[in-house]
């Protein structure tokens, strides 16, 4: 199994029910709003989030999970994992906090805790550890009312949703969103309206973003490499400048003290 979430805008109420249940199994903190924040409800403490838009409309916001993670081929330390089962989670024990994930990610999920000592990134997770690992579904799956989002095997809920697009013509949009996107997400969508803004606001097109970023990654080591020997060529040089001044001022003192002939 693939585990995967479709949600159906149509069906949501806006209730925020999906998010108290994600910070309660996750123990997350209430919010902090700072000015830098984007308005999409997300922060290290918030990993999913109800986007509210004009008539009365609402769209959840969470970690797409994507089948070829970008931020996973960005990681140059192997912080960001995807998993077996398909979730992309993350070890705050390998992380060194530079962040690629979050510049890597098209959808902006990756979040950073600028408000603890030791900060980390923070995001959705799937519920990998509570409960996808112990056979339950995601405690914001389980919670939703309206079953607005559900959670089961990607083939399936991929078929679900295309039979649902079928059923109700001019009810949704001909388009299931996380379908082909990036390489394809773990986490779907269907609406009645444009879902363009969950991205950056580009149209990334189909290909997986690892081609890219595994790219840049691997000019990592050869970038540091030489960085590391310009910076060993420059201490050289200024270190024997240095040395020569030193010798030179040495000399001189030696010929000021001597006698003259």
């Amino acid at each position: 199994m693939k585990a995967a979430i479709l949600t159906d805008t149509t069906k949501c109420i806006g209730c925020s029910e999906c998010v108290l249940a994600c910070k309660k199994v996750n123990h997350l903190k209430e919010d902090v709003p700072r000015r830098w924040d984007t308005d999409d409800g997300l922060s290290a403490r918030n990993w999913t989030s109800v986007i509210g838009e004009p008539d009365n409309k609402f769209v959840r916001k969470q970690c797409r999970h994507c089948l070829e993670p970008a931020c996973v081929s960005a990681c140059p330390v192997g912080a960001m994992h995807k998993t077996e089962l398909g979730p992309v989670i993350y070890d705050s024990s390998k992380c060194i906090g530079c962040r690629y994930c979050m510049m890597a990610c098209p959808f902006g999920i990756p979040r950073y805790e600028w408000s603890t000592i030791v900060p980390y990134v923070r995001k959705c997770i799937l519920c990998y550890e509570t409960r996808l690992k112990h056979g339950q579904q995601p405690a914001c799956t389980e919670a939703c009312p309206t079953k607005a989002t559900i959670f089961g095997d990607r083939d399936e809920l991929l078929a679900e949703a295309q039979q649902r697009i079928r059923n109700n013509p001019g009810k949704y949009l001909n388009r299931v969103w996380g379908e082909h996107e990036v390489g394809g997400t773990s986490v779907l969508y269907i609406s009645d309206m444009d879902l363009s803004f969950l991205a950056y606001g580009e149209h990334f097109g189909d290909k997986p973003l690892t081609q890219t970023t595994r790219v840049a990654m691997e000019a990592v080591p050869f970038t540091f490499l030489g960085v590391g020997m310009a910076m060993s060529g420059l201490y050289w040089i200024i270190h024997r400048r240095m040395k020569l001044q030193t010798e030179q001022a040495s000399e001189d003192t030696e010929h000021q003290a001597s006698p003259e002939e």
